[in-house]
């Protein structure tokens, strides 16, 4: 198996067991200490205890996530993996009380894997849908904008 394929397999199955489960105490077989998230222009180290901290965050917004992982594009040490996250909305989020409306959000990963661990995470996830499905946001209707 190619170096690339390692790494896409690393990634999916870092969704599947870690993302799935919530279950952190394997984290360090994905994630390395010096690993960085990134938001936009944003980069944080943050670790496997941060990358845990972040596990845990939203599995308590969404106790029964489930990610399902769709294609995947790797070169070299970077994999892009289209991901679809479903559960129900049962902690606070943004700032938001739980509504217990499910939600869909889909988003895509961008990770870079060196020596067999994750050194940078981040990506971009669709949270308008999500917003709109828990009645955070809602559409204004032509009667409105009159």
């Amino acid at each position: 198996m190619s170096v690339t394929q390692q790494n896409k397999l690393l990634i999916r199955r870092f969704i599947e067991e870690i993302g799935n489960t919530g279950d952190v105490t394997h984290l360090d077989r994905f994630v390395s200490p010096e690993c960085i998230a990134t938001d936009g222009k944003v980069r944080v180290r943050c670790g496997v205890a941060g990358m845990a901290d972040h596990v845990r965050a939203v599995r308590e917004t969404y106790p029964d996530l489930h990610l399902t992982v769709g294609n995947q594009i790797a070169e070299g040490e970077w994999v892009a993996t289209q991901v679809t996250a479903r559960g129900t909305h049962l902690g606070s989020w943004l700032g938001m009380a739980p509504t217990g409306k499910p939600v869909v959000i889909t988003g895509v990963n961008v990770d870079r894997v060196v020596d067999g661990l994750i050194v940078e995470h981040g990506g971009a996830a669709n949270t308008f849908e999500a917003l709109l499905e828990i009645g955070a946001i809602r559409p204004v209707t032509s009667a409105e904008q009159d």
